[in-house]
């Protein structure tokens, strides 16, 4: 692997104070057998030819947050593979903060299903990656967000909301696990087994009290975000009108107290377990929440616009994100995946002034350089291709 330095700035003795990250090592990861990028602040243009690597460089940035990542992969699957290997190697992901903090994660065994974070050498809680870095990021399957699956534009959302809460994440978790297991019981009782109507109490009683929690906490974020994008009117972007569509979320804007809210979720869980169990998911809940955006210049659903307008929206969506994580202690930072595509000239240029404007180290993606002209002198530019880095 070809290793290169910022020839710009010597991070060796330059000035760190508004810098995240300043090194990024990748070990068997993916394509790469082993990388190291040494960077400046500001943003990094990653551009190439198809299938060089540029996403997978993203992706591992991705990862130092609790999660899957960009891709929503398994741990198992990021692994690099030499041909005849059936299995992924064992990988790490590493970065080096400007207080010299060390972050990484990976799998020690060939194949291993579960990653592990560290932190100066020490092995963490993945949540505690939310003390040092806020990853947010775009990707090409978000250019449709608003037009596809209503469970990708929630979990889209939820990503959203613990980036700046990060007890979320725990409280849609333990929904999630207390939802699997009610389902199992009543697909049990389909197969001719009764349901404890004692365990299933509990475990609705446990769906309501963390469905309200994750319910309270999307309704805040929403109106923060609402909020962010109202003051960016002056942007040449399209302004959305963000709303939940699911009865706990409702009763949240509305004022209700968490116990009320739960109660609500206990309830309806109760009176859906014979259709539940026979249609075998679950109907009800605040799992089943979506979220909408109107257009608000054409008065129209978000998911009646074009793949480029839906793009712009998305964007505009992110960047009120990074405004509101700004003011955190943890600094964002901003991976786009192909941005520049189906943005016109205009929406480009503003976009990069934006990203040049709030101070982000954001990395970019893209196959033509030509496409990030407005961000010449700006940004580090670093070309992709056959498992090399190379500084342009």
């Amino acid at each position: 692997m070809r290793l290169w330095k910022n020839g710009a700035v010597d991070t060796a003795t330059a000035e760190r104070i508004d810098l995240s990250l300043i090194s990024l090592t990748l070990t068997d990861f993916r394509s790469y057998a082993g990388a190291r990028l040494e960077l400046a602040s500001g943003p990094v243009v990653l551009h190439g030819p198809n299938g060089a690597g540029k996403t997978n460089l993203l992706e591992a940035v991705s990862l130092l947050t609790p999660g899957k990542g960009l891709r929503g992969a398994t741990a198992a699957e990021m692994g690099r593979r030499e041909p005849g290997e059936a299995v992924g190697r064992a990988w790490a992901v590493m970065v080096e903060l400007d207080d010299e903090t060390r972050l990484g994660t990976g799998v020690q065994t060939a194949g291993a299903a579960r990653r592990i974070v560290r932190i100066d050498g020490e092995t963490a809680q993945p949540g505690r990656l939310l003390d040092y870095l806020r990853p947010v990021w775009a990707t090409p399957e978000q250019d449709r967000l608003f037009s596809d699956a209503r469970a990708e534009r929630l979990k889209f959302f939820d990503r959203l909301v613990f980036a700046a809460d990060p007890d979320h994440a725990a409280a849609v978790s333990a929904y999630e696990k207390a939802l699997r297991e009610r389902l199992r019981l009543l697909n049990d009782a389909q197969d001719g087994r009764e349901a404890d109507p004692v365990w299933l109490d509990a475990l609705e009683a446990r769906l309501g009290e963390a469905g309200a929690r994750a319910a309270l906490a999307r309704v805040a974020a929403l109106q923060a975000l609402q909020a962010a994008i109202d003051a960016r009117s002056d942007r040449p972007f399209p302004q959305a009108d963000l709303g939940l569509d699911g009865p706990a979320e409702q009763m949240a804007e509305a004022g209700a107290e968490e116990d009320e809210i739960a109660a609500a979720i206990r309830d309806g869980l109760a009176r859906a377990r014979a259709r539940d169990g026979a249609a075998g998911r679950s109907l009800f809940g605040p799992h089943r929440t979506d979220l909408t955006a109107l257009h608000r210049e054409k008065n129209r659903p978000a998911a009646e616009g074009s793949s480029g307008e839906q793009k712009a929206l998305v964007l505009n969506l992110i960047l009120a994100q990074i405004s509101r994580l700004s003011h955190q202690s943890a600094r964002p930072v901003l991976l786009l995946d192909e941005a520049p595509a189906h943005l016109d000239e205009a929406r480009r240029a503003a976009l990069f002034d934006e990203i040049t404007a709030l101070d982000l180290q954001a990395f970019m993606t893209g196959t033509e350089r030509g496409l990030f002209a407005g961000l010449e002198g700006r940004a580090q530019f670093v070309r992709v291709a056959g498992g090399a880095l190379e500084r342009d």
